[in-house]
C-alpha cells in the first residue's frame, strides 16, 4: 500500500493520502505519488472529477516532522528540505491548470501544508471534526503549498495575516463561517456525500464545467506562478533561521517555543 491510494468510481478518481499513523503527514515521497495521481487523473478521459481526502482520523497534518529533522540532524541545507516545497508548488499548479473539478473532503485535521492542500482545491467539504490551522509560523516557517495565493482570496487579507502570523486553529464550524469550506456534514456523513456529488459533476456537461473553471481562473487579478515562487524563495528565508530550529525543537520537546526573531 503506498502513501497515497486512488481508486476510480463513476468516473470519479479519488484519491486518498494513506499515512493514517501519521495523520497524513507529508514527506518527500508521498508529494511524488500525489503529483503523480493528478496528473494521472488530469490525462485520463475516463475520470471527470478528483475528490482528494485522508486515511483515518485526518486529512493531512502538514509537513512530516520527522522528515524534517531528519534534515536539520544532517545540518539542516536547504536543498535538503525544498524538494518538499518544490512538490507543493507543482501539486497547487497541477490542481489549478487541470481542466476537471478537484474536491477536498476534508476529514479531519488539515494543517500547514494539509490546510493549504485543502485551499488548492475548487471546491472543499469538512467534517463536523475537521480543525484547520496555517500552523507554519508556530515552527518559524513561511506558509507554503499555495496558501499565499488561496487563503487571502477566500478570506480577505487581514484574516489570512492573522492566521497566518498566529498559527491559531479553526474548528469546521469558523471555517465555514469565514468561506473557508463551503459545507460542514457527520464525519460519517461527509465521503459518501462527497461522492454522490462528485458523481452528479461527473454526469454533467463536461466541456462547460471545464470551462467556467478556466474562466475562473483566467480572471483571477494575480498569477498563482508569482505566488508559489514567492513561498519557495520565502520559505527558504525561514528555514535558515535559528527561529526554525528552535520551533522543531519546541515541538519535538512538547513545549512552548521561544522564537527570538533570528
Amino acid at each position: 500500500m503506498g502513501d497515497v491510494l486512488v481508486e476510480n468510481v463513476a468516473s470519479v478518481a479519488r484519491i486518498t493520502l494513506n499515512r493514517p499513523e501519521s495523520l497524513n503527514a507529508l514527506r518527500v515521497g508521498m508529494a511524488r505519488e500525489l503529483l503523480r495521481a493528478l496528473q494521472d487523473a488530469a490525462k485520463d478521459d475516463g475520470v471527470h472529477v478528483v475528490v482528494l481526502t485522508g486515511a483515518g482520523r485526518a486529512f493531512c497534518s502538514g509537513g512530516d516532522i520527522t522528515f524534517m529533522q531528519e534534515v536539520v540532524s544532517r545540518g539542516g541545507a536547504w536543498s535538503d528540505f525544498r524538494a518538499l516545497v518544490d512538490f507543493g508548488r507543482d501539486i497547487a499548479l497541477a490542481i489549478h491548470a487541470m481542466d476537471k473539478p478537484v474536491l477536498a473532503a476534508v476529514n479531519g485535521a488539515a494543517a500547514g501544508g494539509g490546510m493549504s492542500l485543502a485551499l488548492a482545491c475548487d471546491i472543499r467539504w469538512a467534517s463536523d471534526r475537521a480543525v484547520f490551522a496555517q500552523s507554519f509560523v508556530r515552527l518559524g516557517l513561511h506558509p507554503d503549498w499555495s496558501a499565499l495565493y488561496y487563503l487571502p482570496r477566500l478570506i480577505g487579507h487581514s484574516r489570512a495575516l492573522e492566521l497566518m502570523w498566529t498559527g491559531d486553529r479553526l474548528d469546521a464550524a469558523e471555517a465555514l463561517r469565514l468561506g473557508i469550506v463551503s459545507r460542514v456534514l457527520p464525519v460519517d456523513a461527509l465521503l459518501p456525500e462527497m461522492m454522490a456529488f462528485a458523481e452528479r459533476l461527473a454526469r454533467g456537461p463536461a466541456a462547460a464545467i471545464a470551462a467556467i473553471k478556466q474562466s475562473l481562473r483566467v480572471t483571477a487579478s494575480a498569477g498563482l506562478e508569482e505566488a508559489v515562487d514567492r513561498e519557495v524563495e520565502a520559505q527558504e528565508q525561514c528555514w535558515n533561521t535559528k527561529d526554525a530550529r528552535e520551533g522543531f525543537a519546541a515541538f519535538l520537546e512538547k513545549r512552548e517555543a521561544k522564537f527570538d526573531g533570528k
